[in-house]
């Protein structure tokens, strides 16, 4: 099991930050473009609740569309919630999001515990191509949180 944790102050009130991380349409938005991340559940703007499934197709790794479903498994509003992969690329994929009120914004935290498949030929994709592929996607939400909430 591998474990991904990324912190970004953004300079917004926690009750914003909330509005934006749980509408799934707006992951998009914070994926790199050459993932074509697209949402296929109708979603009607409306906010995350527990047992929520969202359906994706994403291109992670050289252009091959995967199917992905996550289920939204705990909810705290406003400061945190939890989703889980039940379909995709990953054995295991459980990403917390949590948003704590700081001084002038938000402190969001993402933890991500997942492990790949394959057994051993999963370790050695990982650590030639996965373990930077993920670190690249929160690379680049940075960088879009930081235009999209200067």
């Amino acid at each position: 099991m591998y474990q991904f944790r990324a912190d970004q102050f953004l300079p917004i009130p926690i009750e914003q930050a909330w509005a934006f991380f749980s509408a799934a349409q707006n992951l998009s938005k914070i994926t790199p473009p050459e993932m074509k991340f697209n949402v296929l559940t109708q979603l009607k703007d409306e906010e995350i609740y527990n047992r929520m499934l969202i359906d994706y197709t994403v291109r992670p790794l050289f252009g091959i569309p995967l199917h992905w479903q996550t289920e939204i498994c705990k909810v705290e509003r406003p400061t945190m919630f939890t989703d889980q992969q039940l379909k995709g690329p990953f054995k295991i994929w459980h990403h917390t999001h949590t948003f704590k009120s700081v001084s002038g914004g938000t402190l969001m935290s993402d933890v991500v515990d997942y492990e790949l498949p394959l057994g051993l030929i999963g370790k050695l994709a990982h650590r030639i191509l996965v373990k930077k592929r993920v670190e690249n996607i929160f690379i680049f939400r940075k960088k879009i949180l930081e235009t999209l909430f200067k």
